[in-house]
């Protein structure tokens, strides 16, 4: 499936839209983001499939099913 070009979307609406493929990029596009006080930023983060990025939410499922790193479930317990 081809996926949305979501800074294309974004600046549709008005919104700054950013785009970060790569780790080294990260810092950057949140620091550009952050300065960005006059409209709403959309930032999205293109990874490989094969990448476990937490939190996760599955295909098909709601916010509430969010899927946590290991290391986070005792903290998101805590927080129930």
């Amino acid at each position: 499936a081809k996926v949305p070009d979501f800074v294309m979307w974004a600046e549709s609406m008005g919104c700054v839209g950013i785009l970060v493929e790569s780790p080294e990029e990260v810092g950057p596009a949140i620091e550009k983001a952050n300065s960005i006080t006059d409209r709403s930023v959309v930032i999205e983060f293109r990874t490989d499939a094969s990448e476990l990025v937490f939190p996760m939410v599955p295909a098909g499922a709601s916010n509430d099913e969010l899927i946590l790193h290991p290391t986070q479930q005792d903290r998101a317990e805590a927080l129930k």
